[in-house]
Formats: structure tokens, sequence, C-alpha cells
């Protein structure tokens, strides 16, 4: 589930490649990406492969992830992913929330978040951003914690270890 607004742009960039290695491994991998709305881009991922530098772009062109404005709203993407995708969760699901939990002051919904973290088996949250700038400004990190694991993960190094934590080798 991942954030591809303009605020991590970069980031985006960076997790769509991330979810394109996890599509060609693993068989049942579904991606849905969201700013405002949410929208599976499976089949986006899988015709990106021969051109994983655009793939940000082709899902931000032919996706529906945004309603009435532009800015990231969790609450409102969460909702309707519980919501919409609620047969994509199962005891033996594992969801990556990939993005910086900054709401622009919409409502979290940390209801929508317990509701996926209590269907699926384990809810990994990858952060961009430094845990010191979490609780700052609008971003509500600290109470999606609460509710699942969120950890920082800037670059490879350390999406490194946070893989050779989940799948030790």
């Amino acid at each position: 589930l991942c954030d591809v607004s303009g605020s991590v742009a970069g980031f985006a960039q960076f997790t769509m490649l991330l979810v394109q290695a996890l599509h060609d491994q693993f068989s049942r991998v579904r991606v849905f990406a969201f700013v405002n709305r949410v929208d599976e881009v499976t089949g986006l991922i899988a015709r990106g492969a021969a051109d994983p530098a655009g793939l940000g772009d082709r899902i931000l062109a032919e996706a529906e992830l945004t309603a009435w404005h532009g800015q990231s709203d969790y609450g409102t993407a969460l909702g309707e992913f519980a919501d919409r995708y609620a047969e994509a969760l199962g005891p033996r699901t594992v969801v990556f929330v990939l993005g910086d939990a900054r709401t622009n002051g919409s409502d979290p919904n940390l209801a929508a978040l317990k509701t996926i973290a209590d269907r699926a088996r384990r809810v990994h949250w990858l952060n961009p951003e430094q845990p010191s700038l979490w609780g700052t400004g609008d971003s509500v990190a600290p109470a999606y914690t609460d509710l699942v694991e969120m950890r920082p993960c800037r670059n490879a190094r350390q999406l490194g270890a946070l893989i050779g934590r989940l799948l030790p080798v």
C-alpha cells in the first residue's frame, strides 16, 4: 500500500522499484497505491517490468488515486482500502505500508488501520522520514505506531536491514 503523493515523490519511485522486485519474486503480491483514494496497481506493476524508471509516472497517469485534491489523505485511503479490498487481507497476509504518515490535517482513521492490522498476519510500515520528525507538523506516525510496526526506510541500507530481519537467510 504505497503513498505516491508529491510529498514522497522520490520515495515513491524507490518503493515502486521495491514492489516491482517483490512482484517478480513472489506469485501472490498485490500492489495498491494512493494519494487520497486507493487503486490496485498490480497490473501496472506487471506491465511496468520493461520500464521500471517510468513506473511511478504510469501509475499516477493510469490509476485513480485522487478525488477532490492532490494531497495525501491517509485516513480516507486506509478506510477505502479496508472497505474495498477486504478480500486481500487474511491470516497469511503481510501488508507493507510505504509512506510518511502525513495526513495534511485530515482524520488519520485509526480504526481503519486497526481493521487492516486485525485481518492481516502482520503490518509493516516503512516511513521515509527520520523518526525525529514523526509526530511533527501533520505527521500522525506516533498514533499509527501504536497499531503497527513502523520503521524508518530512507535508503537501500535501511531496506536491506529490514529485509534481513524479516527474511533471515
